[in-house]
């Protein structure tokens, strides 16, 4: 037996000599290493043999076998070496091309927009207040104006989020407008200064969450800008006056505006504000549906039980307040017809801005 093994050995060495390919090699393994080689053959075999024999033949098989792996091994890494050698030959590289333009990313249209928002707020002493997306029943609805059960609330169709305790009429929601930070920002403010409280002028952007039928008007997640002004004095014809100054700076100075008596429990009175379709100038176009104007936003002046939710006295004070949609301003701007663009991570798309 340990003569065979010897033969083995030296047949399978020699016979591994002239390979010189992956093919090649493949094939010597199979016949001096497979499962039905001969040396397997002898280990199938160790258990027909003596105690005597067996630990003898045993070892020499493993020794044999060692060996061969060894040197398929030693075969297989000079065969690799001579085709990337062959490769290297073979494939030149002129490195004087010009290389490949780099792709580089742009800032998302709705960003643009937010950023100019920004800036013309900034400009007329507003200041930009963040809240949490993650809020109470409380501050989303009830300070707000909004008791449990009110009709209005169908109009907001809300993600509530389970808790381990039971919040009763304050259940956790994802806010679904920005309007809960006019209450945070006020309280703030109140407590800082007490007695006497200045002038707040704020605008409070976020993202915002609404369980709706996602269409190509409408999308569960958006992008909202509110703002918010308390002060003595305070008169709608101050709110008119703001938000037709925005326009102009958003527009152009040419811009025309309008405003429609409209209702939102946390404003009173309340309204909505119309800008000069700036597509067709007035004269009517498939973006405003013929009317010649786009509505842009929702306004009015802080009802009184708002503002003493807030901590400021309604007697003395009062306030005006407004929300925007900067995906609704963009698809305006640049008529894009659908709002899932500004979420699918298109690159046809994001790259036109």
């Amino acid at each position: 037996m340990e003569e065979r093994l010897d033969l083995i050995r030296i047949e399978a060495l020699s016979a591994l000599e002239p390979v010189d390919d992956e093919k090649s090699l493949e094939n010597w393994q199979v016949k001096y290493l497979g499962r039905s080689s001969q040396l397997m053959e002898i280990f199938k075999a160790l258990g027909t043999l003596s105690k005597e024999e067996k630990p003898i033949v045993g070892r020499t098989a493993n020794q044999v076998k060692v060996a061969l792996e060894a040197a398929s091994g030693e075969k297989e890494n000079l065969i690799n070496q001579r085709r990337i050698d062959q490769v290297l030959e073979g494939e030149k590289i002129d490195v004087t091309l010009p290389g490949r333009r780099t792709i580089s990313g742009s800032i998302h249209p709705t960003t643009q927009t937010l950023r100019e928002i920004y800036r013309v707020f900034g400009d007329m002493g507003f200041q930009i207040y963040r809240s949490r997306e993650v809020e109470t029943d409380e501050f989303n609805f009830q300070l707000l104006n909004f008791p449990p059960h009110h009709p209005a609330r169908d109009m907001q169709d809300t993600f509530f989020i389970t808790s381990k305790q039971d919040r009763g009429d304050d259940p956790l929601l994802l806010r679904t407008h920005t309007s809960p930070g006019q209450i945070h920002a006020m309280l703030e403010h109140t407590k800082k200064y007490p007695e006497d409280p200045p002038p707040i002028r704020i605008i409070l952007p976020g993202m915002c969450y609404r369980y709706e039928q996602i269409t190509s008007r409408s999308e569960i997640q958006f992008n909202q800008v509110e703002g918010l002004a308390v002060g003595k004095g305070i008169t709608f014809g101050d709110l008119k006056g703001t938000l037709s100054n925005f326009a102009r700076r958003m527009f152009g100075q040419e811009a025309k505006t309008r405003f429609r008596a409209s209702h939102f429990p946390f404003t009173e009175p309340s309204a909505e504000m119309d800008v000069g379709c700036f597509l067709c100038g007035g004269d009517g176009c498939s973006v405003c549906k013929g009317a010649g104007w786009l509505e842009i936003l929702g306004c009015g002046m802080v009802h009184p039980t708002v503002l003493e939710n807030g901590g400021f006295d309604p007697e003395v004070y009062s306030g005006f307040a407004f929300g925007m949609g900067p995906e609704r301003i963009t698809m305006m701007r640049h008529h894009i017809e659908d709002i899932r663009y500004f979420w699918a991570n298109d690159l046809r798309f994001l790259d036109q801005f």
